[in-house]
């Protein structure tokens, strides 16, 4: 061989290897060497975190969630606002509302002790919205991990893509499907508010002037939920078992006592009716298709290969 010829015939591979970096997919075992004890040091991290905050476990996952449906799953929800950079955490379904970005801060710190500049953000997120949802009584799920962080962010993704509380079936169903979700998937996504609080701000409206509202179940809530006043008092979005994930959440739509109006518009005389109906009655369908959506969720567009970056702060950009 020339030595014009091996030259661009090793060119050639140095571009083949760079596009099989950049195209690079996610697996189960990627930290298996570089990282071994990633998935305990999570697990552990968030295990305690919900100890102390039981509320814990349905903010990581909800911190997932924005993560996702806005620019893919990269960690951009993660990102503080800073002199010329404009983050998501300001954006109107994000402000004042998202919790668990101390958590984790802290995973973030115990990982980077045990293999710095090896695991991302946006990885870090992925595991800790599973782990604290089976740390609420919740299914797991397998995640395939190499996600890599995002260096932009999108306000106005974050506000134009993320269904809100006052969210109509149709505008669920819409959003759901431009993510590439079936109908039945939202559904069952839907189930997530089995966990977690909602702040009066985002009923009010219902309990005051919703006709498809069990009148006992609006009596209870306007107790804590002024007409004026009162935006950050919290309820929990299910009643009958609000730090436990079960399939309680459609048992409560069935009996008109869904919190959130995209809560109820699941189960009111429309197309999705029968699989609110179905959950109610079936527990392990409702999980098997919430882990299957989740799976999904979490392949959302990400960033692999030479993609983005490994972060070294997950509020900030390398």
């Amino acid at each position: 061989m020339s030595t014009s010829s091996y030259v661009f015939s090793a060119r050639l591979m140095f571009v083949l290897v760079l596009i099989g970096a950049a195209n690079a997919q996610l697996s189960p075992n990627f930290y298996s060497t570089t990282c071994p004890n990633l998935l305990t040091i999570i697990r552990t991290a968030v295990n305690t975190a919900v100890n102390n905050d039981p509320r814990m476990g349905a903010s990581l996952l909800r911190l997932h969630f924005h993560d996702c449906f806005v620019q893919g799953c990269d960690g951009s929800v993660l990102l503080d606002d800073v002199t010329g950079f404009t983050g998501e955490k300001t954006a109107a379904p994000n402000a004042n509302s998202l919790r668990g970005f101390d958590v984790i801060d802290t995973i973030k710190t115990q990982v980077e002790a045990a293999c710095p500049g090896i695991v991302s953000c946006a990885d870090i997120l992925t595991v800790a919205a599973r782990d604290g949802t089976v740390a609420r009584s919740g299914p797991s799920w397998a995640l395939s991990l190499g996600r890599r962080d995002s260096t932009t962010a999108s306000l106005t993704g974050a506000n134009g893509q993320l269904p809100g509380p006052g969210s109509s079936l149709n505008n669920l169903i819409t959003s759901f499907s431009n993510k590439g979700f079936t109908t039945r998937e939202m559904v069952a996504l839907s189930g997530s508010h089995t966990i977690g609080l909602a702040r009066c701000s985002t009923f009010r409206n219902r309990i005051y002037n919703a006709a498809n509202i069990d009148p006992a179940f609006a009596t209870t809530r306007r107790a804590n939920c002024p007409p004026t006043g009162g935006n950050n008092n919290l309820a929990p979005l299910d009643t009958l078992s609000p730090t436990t994930f079960n399939n309680d959440y459609y048992t409560n739509l069935v009996n008109l006592r869904g919190l959130l109006n995209s809560d109820q518009v699941l189960f009111n005389n429309g197309t999705t009716d029968a699989q609110v109906r179905a959950y109610s009655t079936n527990s392990a369908s409702f999980f098997n298709d919430f882990a299957a959506a989740m799976v999904k969720m979490s392949n959302l567009t990400p960033l692999t290969g030479t993609n983005g970056q490994i972060r070294r702060n997950c509020r900030l950009r390398n």
